[in-house]
């Protein structure tokens, strides 16, 4: 399937301070995501988009310890890098230097930002790539990624691509009309993304974890069919035994990972992620469309002095104001 262009439908370059948990995947037509705080901890993020004639660059950085999965628009393949502080992990697997992430149209993965938190997706259409792998005659070097791959290539070129794309969104956050105003700018800029995507991705291999890590990724794997479960039941209360069924493990391999993934309990995790749910449901809703009671019904909270101070706690207000302010845009 051919991208659409992105410059058609949003202005080219968009710059977004992010306060709040329940907004990280708002306003954004090529990636679809949700996260997660971890911690009670006031959120400081940044999106800055990019888009060119028919490919974008996405920079992410926060400073909060934050769980997100991240699928990638139809239409694009996606390739990540990461900032040479950032700290985290990915589908389970420790950052390290010289990792990228590529990920064919459709693919989710499932990332844990910590401190100094910088990545940028880089959002290619399919034929575009085959096209110039075509013209330079490396159109068998290149196999497109199959779901979600992590690669390690040499740390330079990881280094070099980073420092590219961090140019590229500095720039364009300085001077948004660079780009908003120039479609000769935007062509030339996609092309030169590419060349030097193509560079990094040169002699890429498969990241081969170490035992440890390969647990870790086991680990993750948990957490996701409980938060499957979760999100799937979302009207049910939450039960250890029915999570142990779900993710087919004992008790303490999912209390292991659990703590190992998100540092919370299972029940602490999946409660706030319900949370998270819940406040999207409230900002989005039309006035007078819903109510507090019927959203937190629909997320399994039915003692709802529980919930209210749960919700406050996680928050900082209570879900009665949230459902008062006006409507924002939470489509994913």
């Amino acid at each position: 399937m051919d991208a659409p262009l992105p410059c058609t439908a949003s202005p080219a370059v968009t710059v977004e301070d992010i306060d709040d948990p329940a907004l990280i995947g708002a306003g954004i037509e090529l990636i679809r995501q949700h996260g997660v705080l971890l911690r009670p901890s006031a959120l400081r993020a940044r999106r800055v988009v990019v888009r060119l004639d028919s490919a974008a660059v996405v920079f992410h950085a926060t400073h909060a310890r934050l769980r997100t999965h991240t699928r990638v628009g139809e239409g694009w393949l996606g390739f990540a890098a990461f900032g040479p502080r950032a700290r985290g992990t990915v589908d389970g697997l420790p950052l390290r230097p010289g990792l990228l992430l590529a990920a064919e149209p459709g693919a989710e993965a499932s990332f844990v930002a910590d401190a100094d938190w910088a990545s940028l997706t880089f959002l290619v259409p399919p034929d575009e790539l085959r096209a110039h792998l075509v013209a330079r005659g490396r159109a068998d070097e290149f196999r497109p990624p199959r779901g979600v791959e992590t690669l390690h290539v040499a740390p330079a070129r990881a280094r070099r691509l980073f420092a590219w794309g961090r140019r590229l969104v500095d720039t364009a956050a300085r001077d948004p009309a660079r780009f908003n105003e120039r479609m000769r700018e935007r062509g030339a800029v996609q092309v030169e993304l590419i060349e030097t995507l193509l560079a990094a991705l040169r002699g890429a291999n498969p990241v081969e974890p170490t035992r440890g890590e390969r647990t870790r990724q086991a680990h993750g794997r948990i957490v996701e069919r409980a938060e499957e479960f979760a999100l799937a039941r979302g009207n049910e209360h939450l039960f250890v035994s029915d999570l142990c069924r779900a993710a087919a493990v004992s008790e303490r391999t999912l209390e292991n990972a659990f703590k190992e993934v998100t540092g919370l309990t299972p029940v602490a995790y999946l409660t706030r992620l319900r949370l998270h749910r819940v406040r999207q449901a409230l900002l989005a809703a039309p006035p007078a469309s819903t109510t507090v009671t019927t959203e937190a019904l629909n997320w399994g909270f039915w003692h709802f002095g529980d919930f209210s101070r749960a919700y406050r706690d996680c928050f900082g207000e209570l879900p009665s104001a949230t459902l008062r302010r006006k409507r924002v845009d939470t489509k994913q």
